[in-house]
């Protein structure tokens, strides 16, 4: 039966949704089918931003440090940006533009820079090495790349056809933009854009060991966002209603990385529609984290679950008033339930959240909140409206029975349109009828909340990042003394799981496992290297198809690893 609460929010999202309501929901064809969509929503991102920019004018959107920037500052120095990228580069509607740099204000405005100028905003990973970034330029043909410092020296001396623009991202925002800025004029003509324009090109992981690109149009992009500003209404209604809706400015907490489609959608880009503050954090400290929510009075916080789980038990804690955060959301990763009991009972008023989604989604899946998350914690929740079409399919793309474990899949107007370059990675993703298969098995209980039981694909969540196995062991094969590898999660109390790797070295070798962490060091991102590698004796043991048994060997060293942490 649904939950007392799932009864409020229903109540809510009809007021919103219905006559005379602020979000109007109609339909539109798409697959061959009629699928809702938010008929008043913006067309296009550049729109969007000028009009929430506009309106919430001069109060705090952005703070990184001492330099705190409001909604119109933002976007005056993002039509900056727009204009020196039209006048100084070249950059027309629909090209890739790439953005490497870490979490601040740079970014956020480069960002949104890239948009106005027609550009496809192309979202590189921060943690990336050269030759990771270089492979993401090359993949999305980026003709540009804003970067940080830190990361345009990764890119030093690669070939990949792009020019690298560095900005000091240290120094206050008209000077960090300054060597784009300065080739634009106050006059330049910015493109009309529609909902059809390219927008952004995200990368993850898949089971192939490749990054994919992941493009969106405005239109997705645009509908994602305004089907969480319904959720986010809903909210606001029952806190309204119950006398609990404080007059502060909203104030949220960025400390996992922009180029993720969760700080980027429902983070990033949904605060322009609800002239919330973001107080940005370069890199996760907990401490830091609860003086910032202190400081900023900070209202909501989202996170890889390990960090509101540091939070909860850092015995800094007490140092700290917390009061203003209602709220401790959570995605990447599932919580254990004790988490979730220990975070609704700990934190004061403060509850805790789970969102699913999912890059291809543009996040928008299913979300869990308050006490439905802790009275059902190991659900991501019902498929969040208006525009989710949840369901759980067989192989063959036809549904389950109600109950039945099958892949997780999701149709929307919110969906990317498919993989850069790569024809046939968009055809398997998506059945014919337009859900995309998410990889994920799951199954809905009878309130049609999602549990999620296992994933179709080879990958490790570390902390909420993606790590394909695959490639993890074609980095490891490319030291000449390998013979055999084979990579697998390891349960980790903080960031969910590890990587661990067991590896099979030739004749002779006296390779040691610190040596070859060190070799991969120079390769991968560093969360992409093995917490563990175990040196076998022997060739790893095989299928009847003379592929390695990785089934068995997880499930040895897990239980070997296990055993050690207890020890």
């Amino acid at each position: 039966m649904p939950s007392a609460l799932d009864l409020r929010l229903e109540a809510a999202y009809n007021l919103i949704t219905g006559p005379g309501g602020p979000i109007q929901v109609g339909s539109v064809e798409r697959f061959g089918r009629q699928l809702p969509f938010i008929t008043n929503a913006p067309t296009n991102l550049a729109d969007y931003v000028a009009f929430f920019a506009a309106q919430h004018g001069d109060a705090t959107f952005l703070v990184e440090g001492d330099e705190r920037l409001s909604f119109k500052q933002v976007y005056l120095a993002a039509r900056q940006v727009a204009a020196g990228l039209v006048d100084g580069f070249g950059v027309q509607r629909g090209d890739r533009v790439g953005l490497a740099m870490r979490n601040a204000n740079a970014w956020c405005v480069s960002y949104i820079g890239i948009l106005m100028a027609g550009g496809c905003a192309t979202l590189l990973n921060g943690w990336w090495q050269g030759g990771e970034l270089t492979a993401g330029i090359i993949d999305s043909e980026a003709k540009l790349v804003i970067a940080d410092p830190q990361r345009a020296a990764r890119l030093e001396g690669i070939e990949h056809g792009a020019k690298i623009v560095t900005l000091d991202i240290a120094h206050p925002i008209d000077e960090a933009i300054a060597p784009i800025a300065s080739k634009g004029a106050a006059g330049t003509v910015l493109p009309t854009l529609t909902g059809q324009d390219l927008a952004t090109i995200l990368f993850t992981s898949g089971s192939t060991g490749q990054s994919k690109g992941a493009y969106s149009r405005h239109e997705a992009v645009v509908q994602a966002i305004f089907n969480y500003v319904t959720q986010t209404a809903s909210i606001v209604h029952l806190l309204t209603e119950d006398g609990q809706m404080s007059d502060i400015q909203p104030a949220t907490l960025i400390c996992t990385p922009l180029f993720h489609v969760t700080a980027e959608i429902p983070v990033f880009l949904q605060s322009f529609a609800l002239g919330r503050k973001l107080v940005l954090m370069p890199k996760w400290n907990a401490d830091e984290a609860m003086r910032l929510i202190q400081n900023e009075q900070v209202n909501y916080f989202v996170g890889v679950p390990l960090m509101s789980y540091e939070i909860l038990t850092s015995p800094n804690r007490k140092n700290y008033d917390l009061s203003t955060c209602k709220s401790y959301a959570g995605g990447g990763a599932p919580r254990p339930p004790e988490h979730v009991r220990r975070l609704a009972t700990e934190m004061g008023e403060a509850k805790p959240l789970l969102g699913y989604g999912l890059t291809e989604t543009n996040a928008v899946g299913c979300g869990i909140i308050n006490e439905n998350y802790v009275e059902k914690p190991l659900s991501t929740g019902p498929a969040s409206k208006p525009l989710v079409d949840l369901a759980i399919l067989d192989d063959n793309g036809e549904p389950v029975q109600q109950g039945g474990v099958g892949e997780v899949c999701i149709r929307s107007v919110c969906n990317f349109e498919g993989y850069w370059n790569n024809e046939a990675a968009t055809k398997a993703a998506f059945f014919e009828n337009g859900y995309f298969r998410s990889g994920d098995l799951g199954y809905l209980d009878a309130d049609g909340y999602l549990f999620i039981v296992d994933r179709k694909k080879d990958i490790i969540i570390r902390g909420g990042e993606n790590i394909s196995c695959q490639e993890v062991e074609a980095a490891i094969y490319e030291h000449a003394e390998v013979n055999e590898c084979a990579v697998f999660g390891l349960p980790d109390e903080r960031l969910g799981e590890c990587v661990g790797a067991v590896v099979w070295m030739k004749p002779g070798s006296n390779v040691t496992a610190e040596e070859l962490v060190a070799f991969l060091n120079a390769r991968l991102a560093p969360y992409k290297v093995p917490c563990r590698i175990w040196m076998s004796n022997d060739a790893l043991p095989k299928l009847g198809s003379e592929k390695i048994d990785k089934v068995s060997l997880r499930t040895r060293y897990r239980e070997e690893y296990a055993a050690e942490a207890v020890a």
